[in-house]
Order: C-alpha cells, then sequence, then structure tokens
C-alpha cells in the first residue's frame, strides 16, 4: 500500500487529531459533525439518498443531526425531473429543499449540466444543435428558477474535462461546442442571481492537467465576465492511490477569487477492511477536510454518503467498499472521529 502525501501544514494539523476527544458510540451521538463544525465557516454536508430519509428513521435523524448543508444524491439530474419531456416530477427534490428549511440545513444543487443520467428522449432523438441548445437553456432556466432562493450553491457544470486535461467528448461539447460551459452559468445566473455558481469535478483535488484545465478555464471566463464563481472537488478516494495534496490547488483557485469546496468525499478500500487501511482511510478524510479549514474561501466539505448502509461504491467498484465515515450500522469509524476532532480543533 502506498504511503499517504499530504503538505506539512495539513499534516501538522492532522497530527492533532490525535489528541483525546470522546467519540460518539453510534450514528454521531451528541455533539456531532455538525456541531463541531459550529464557528470554523465550512459548512459540513452529505449527500441524501431520498429513499432512505423516507424509511429509515435512524438514516433520517443523522441527517439532520450531523450536517449543515445537504446534496441530492440523484433527484436533481435532468432524468429523475424530467423523465417525460415537458412533465417535471419535482416531487422528491421540494421534499429535500423543505427537509432542510426545517433542519435549519442549506441545499446544495447537484447537478444542472452533467453528460450522464440523461433523459432517453434528450439522447435517443435527433435533436439539431439549435434545439439542443434551446433545450438546456429551458432546462437550467426551469430548474433553477424553480428554486430559485432554496439553493445556496448549484453544480452547474458537472464533469466537463477528462484527466489529461481535455474536454469530455459529450453531447454538449459534441453540438454546442466548449462554449455551451460559459452559456450555463450566465443562464444559471439569470435564473437565480442569489446562488453561487460552481464547476465540480473529480481527479482534481491536487495539480494535474485537469486541474491546470480548470484554472486556465476560469480565468478565461473570469476575463469574459462569465459569473462563475465556485470550483468543486469531489474528493473520491481510494486508500490504496493515496492522498491528493489538495492544498496548493485550492490556494491558486482562491487567489482568483473563487469558492472552493470538496463535494463529493468518500476514501474506498479493498475489502476486507484491516487496521492499516481504517486508519489510511481516515488520513483521507481528514487530510482534504484539512486543506479546506487552511484556506480562506474553501466554503463546504461533503461527504458522499455518510453510512456504507446506502453506499454507491460496491455497486460500482469491484470488491470494494466502506467508503463512508459510518458503517451499516451507523457505528462511526475512526474516520469520523478524526473528521470530528479535526473540526473541533479548528474551531478553538
Amino acid at each position: 500500500m502506498k504511503i499517504l502525501r499530504m503538505s506539512a501544514a495539513a499534516l501538522a494539523l492532522a497530527s492533532l487529531t490525535l489528541l483525546p476527544v470522546a467519540a460518539p458510540a453510534a450514528a454521531g451521538g451528541q455533539g456531532g459533525l455538525r456541531d463541531a463544525a459550529r464557528g470554523t465557516g465550512v459548512r459540513i454536508g452529505t449527500a441524501v439518498d431520498m429513499s432512505a430519509l423516507a424509511a429509515d428513521a435512524t438514516y433520517e435523524q443523522a441527517v439532520g443531526r450531523e450536517f449543515s448543508t445537504v446534496t441530492p444524491e440523484n433527484v436533481m439530474k435532468w432524468e429523475p425531473l424530467e423523465p417525460t419531456q415537458g412533465t417535471y416530477n419535482w416531487g422528491p427534490a421540494d421534499e429535500l429543499v423543505d427537509y432542510a428549511r426545517a433542519h435549519g440545513q442549506t441545499v446544495r444543487g447537484h447537478t444542472l449540466v452533467w453528460h450522464s443520467q440523461l433523459p432517453s428522449w434528450l439522447t435517443e432523438d435527433n435533436f439539431t444543435p439549435a434545439q439542443l441548445r434551446s433545450l438546456l437553456r429551458k432546462h437550467i432556466f426551469d430548474v433553477a428558477g424553480h428554486f430559485k432562493g432554496r439553493i445556496w450553491a448549484w453544480d452547474v457544470v458537472n464533469e466537463a474535462f477528462n484527466d489529461d486535461g481535455t474536454l469530455r467528448d459529450t453531447i454538449w461539447l459534441r453540438n454546442l461546442g466548449p462554449g455551451y460551459i460559459a452559456d450555463a452559468f450566465r443562464w444559471a445566473h439569470q435564473a437565480d442571481p442569489a446562488a453561487k455558481l460552481f464547476l465540480n469535478d473529480y481527479n482534481n483535488e491536487g495539480v494535474n492537467a485537469k486541474s491546470d484545465a480548470y484554472y486556465a478555464l476560469v480565468k478565461q471566463l473570469l476575463a469574459e465576465r462569465v459569473p462563475v464563481q465556485g470550483y468543486g472537488m469531489q474528493g473520491h478516494l481510494d486508500v490504496q492511490y493515496g492522498v491528493p495534496d489538495a492544498l496548493p490547488n485550492l490556494q491558486r483557485f482562491d487567489a482568483l477569487g473563487l469558492q472552493t469546496a470538496f463535494t463529493e468525499v468518500d476514501v474506498r478500500m479493498m475489502l476486507p477492511p484491516d487496521n492499516t487501511k481504517v486508519q489510511a482511510q481516515a488520513q483521507g478524510f481528514t487530510a482534504l477536510l484539512t486543506a479546506c479549514l487552511l484556506v480562506k474561501r474553501c466554503v463546504s466539505y461533503t461527504v458522499w454518503g455518510f453510512t456504507d448502509k446506502y453506499s454507491w461504491v460496491p455497486d460500482v467498484f469491484e470488491g470494494e467498499g466502506s467508503a463512508t465515515l459510518m458503517d451499516e450500522n451507523y457505528a462511526v469509524k475512526p474516520a469520523y472521529t478524526s473528521v470530528r476532532n479535526t473540526l473541533l480543533l479548528a474551531a478553538r
């Protein structure tokens, strides 16, 4: 297994999490992550599975207690929102927004423009480029307009680049050209001027070809007065590959005046877990959080689910799992304790 690497500053702060702080036994208990983050300036969030929220009382209680911001795991994506052209299914997304309001939480909208989870009526019909542009514009105005004033931040364009820094070959790039990104941000801002508007991607946490491409894109968009306000890093990590040094990357986007955020953090491992993997996982979660806490404009740290009971990882990565802060029975892992301790120390 590769040794996990982080910046010297991150390592120094992360090492402080070894100080004794009582850890709750299950599901966070009192004094969970939300309370620990008070005073840090960083929102602590989770993606929410709406089926679990409705059917699992322990899950529902933990979402409300542990987190100050929530992201819809699926129900704001185009396919579930508009399965039939012209007919929107707002119900599940509205339920999440209402839940967040009742629990004093903010909502991160996910996502307005993506190449995946598009409805079949959009991808299987032979729309012209002009028609596709009109449909994309309408979708952004419909969705951002429907939730106007109720979403604090939107992932406007999701996963636009390949790992080598080239633009991803998508229905939007092929038909609309690279200008679709700027158009999407302008339309989203017109539909909801108060929402913070983010780019979002994976494998872009450290300085590499993909994050370099985003850095160049952001500078171009800002020069063109496009209302891009945030840079989101998903943070899907695997203990066998180590942890990217995110701090220099955050610092350069911070210097451009952008807000930054970790938006979908989980740290998977080959099963079964052992002590080495579990400790490496705790380092992974904490290293990204520490980098966020060290940068002025890093505003949120969101995990992509918090219990292995509903994690997406085993269905996608064969033989891997145990990727979240709690196990299937909501017992907290060392990663949860490390994250909580880091927040408590930062809040002092």
